[in-house]
């Protein structure tokens, strides 16, 4: 007589144990997201043979330069992922760094220039209170809340976030549980192990910190840095935890050391000695994506880490410049400029392991072989992160920025304006005391007047995409229309203007647009 109830308990027990089970597997699928931010020094659009630029109907076009660089990882990540062809950076390194970790414009933080350690670089015209101190232990940045969440975060190499004995020289002052290899300096002194990475040979000012147990040894700084990391991971995977991994190459900044493994190949190119080293000093970051991607793998990591890979400015590479054009070429500039060379940065977005069926992936769909054209910039990698993770924006904290999820499935935004303000009021660079704001196809620069009459620069780049013709003259409706965004923008950040005879030297309107 016992034993329907007996059946009953064991279809119930059952019942619970398939429940339990697919909670389990359900939890596991959403289980937070690995992030690995993979960021190159000084790498330009042009510096890889992925083509990023498109042509009139979307398709990428290759160009000289794209030939002579060798990515195939990188070729690999573009075609299980997302690029963009309109991706912007500021035009210098510490602006850019500062945005990636705060969600906000150089104009607002005011880390406007680069930080050099051992002193204000100001600059004779330069903005008194600009933040030559940069990110402090109070800075609310992307790592801590995430660290808060709980995230094991890592940072591996180039930090360049505040000068010699600041708060934050120091990555471990900022959110990161690791730091490995990061301080003030924003270049190596050696990327050789031989020479204790420049500890013993190269610039000692420039002593890359850490990484003892390679030094003497036959190993390129890249090839280290790398090995560090994916160590990292694996410490992450053990401890059971998620892991945000800042992973900030020293290369491919100068020193243009020729990274022995690939110099071979590059020698009959026909190129100058010191393009070649910097054709090698590439191939060493994409030989470093790789392997983190293919470890990340092998750790059973790979269906639930998202990679974002981009650069920090426009290319550096050493190439002549003639007529404004160089190692961005056909864009115009490089990095430091105020012309889109300086600028534009290339940025892939992939799972590491894609998988359509994964809820992961179902939550966060990135379209594969894809190009994306509308504008993205390098202060959205915040809140795209920080919706990833399920972490809402703190109170106060403003955001400049726009969470990417609908551009990386290759749809547009329509909800995002596409706006890019780089403001640089310092001198001694490429472009001196400039602000450039490109919004939708347009783009207009003012020059300061710290020596003469403001001038200005406006270009049409859907029409022309390589800045050929200034339309600031025959143009003056759009030029003033231009000119009120800008006003607008710098406005808003509560941006700071050069300085000149104890006179602040803000924004002038020209006079052919005044009476529009």
């Amino acid at each position: 007589m016992q034993k329907p109830r007996l059946t009953s308990l064991l279809a119930t027990y059952a019942l619970l144990v398939i429940l339990s089970i697919a909670c389990t597997t359900k939890e596991k699928a959403i289980s937070p997201p690995n992030i690995i931010v993979f960021l190159v020094d000084d790498m330009g659009l042009m510096d890889t043979s992925v083509p990023f630029l498109t042509d009139s109907e979307g398709n990428p076009v290759s160009y000289n330069l794209n030939e002579f660089y060798t990515t195939p990882n990188m070729e690999k990540l573009a075609s299980q992922g997302i690029r963009f062809s309109n991706f912007y950076a500021h035009s210098v390194c510490s602006p850019s760094r500062t945005s990636i970790l705060t969600g906000q414009n150089s104009a607002r933080h005011r880390v406007t220039n680069w930080i050099r350690s051992e002193e204000n670089n100001r600059t004779e015209f330069g903005p008194t209170d600009w933040n030559w101190n940069g990110l402090t232990k109070t800075s609310l940045t992307l790592p801590k809340l995430l660290q808060q969440n709980g995230y094991k975060t890592i940072h591996v190499g180039k930090a360049h976030f505040g000068p010699f004995n600041s708060e934050g020289e120091d990555p471990l002052n900022l959110g990161f549980d690791i730091n490995i290899a990061g301080s003030s300096i924003g270049q190596p002194g050696s990327y050789l192990g031989t020479e204790a990475f420049g500890h013993t040979g190269g610039n000692k000012s420039r002593a890359v910190p850490g990484l003892e147990k390679y030094h003497g040894q036959d190993i390129f700084l890249t090839e280290a840095l790398t090995l560090e990391a994916n160590a990292a991971i694996t410490q992450a995977k053990e401890e059971g935890k998620p892991f945000f991994l800042n992973m900030a190459h020293y290369a491919v900044h100068a020193p243009f050391y020729s990274d022995p493994r690939f110099a071979e190949k590059y020698k009959d190119s026909g190129m100058p000695e010191k393009a070649q080293a910097y054709a090698t000093l590439i191939e060493g970051i994409d030989k470093s994506l790789g392997d983190i991607m293919q470890h990340v793998k092998e750790l059973g990591l790979g269906e639930n880490t998202l990679i974002l890979f981009l650069g920090d400015n426009g290319s550096d590479a050493p190439l002549p410049i003639e007529n404004d054009y160089s190692s961005s070429t056909p864009l115009k500039g490089k990095k430091g400029n105020h012309w889109e060379g300086g600028m534009r940065v290339p940025f892939i977005a992939a799972w590491v392991s894609p998988d359509n069926n994964s809820p992961r992936h179902q939550k966060l769909p990135i379209a594969q072989n894809a190009i994306q054209e509308q504008v993205g910039t390098i202060i959205d990698l915040f809140p795209t992160l920080l919706t990833l993770a399920d972490i809402p924006n703190p109170e106060g904290h403003i955001l400049d920025g726009f969470p990417l999820q609908t551009q990386l499935n290759a749809e547009q935004n329509s909800s995002r304006d596409e706006l890019f303000l780089n403001h640089f009021p310092h001198g001694n660079h490429r472009s001196n005391y400039f602000t450039s704001l490109v919004k939708s196809e347009w783009k207009v620069i003012y020059h300061y007047p710290v020596d003469g009459e403001a001038t200005y620069e406006l270009f049409n780049l859907k029409a022309d995409p390589f800045e050929m013709e200034n339309l600031a003259e025959s143009n003056p409706a759009q030029l003033r229309i231009m000119m009120e965004a800008m006003a607008n923008e710098m406005k808003d950040k509560s941006a700071k203007f050069p300085e000149k005879d104890g006179k602040i030297l803000e924004l002038i309107v020209p006079e052919q647009v005044k009476s529009l």
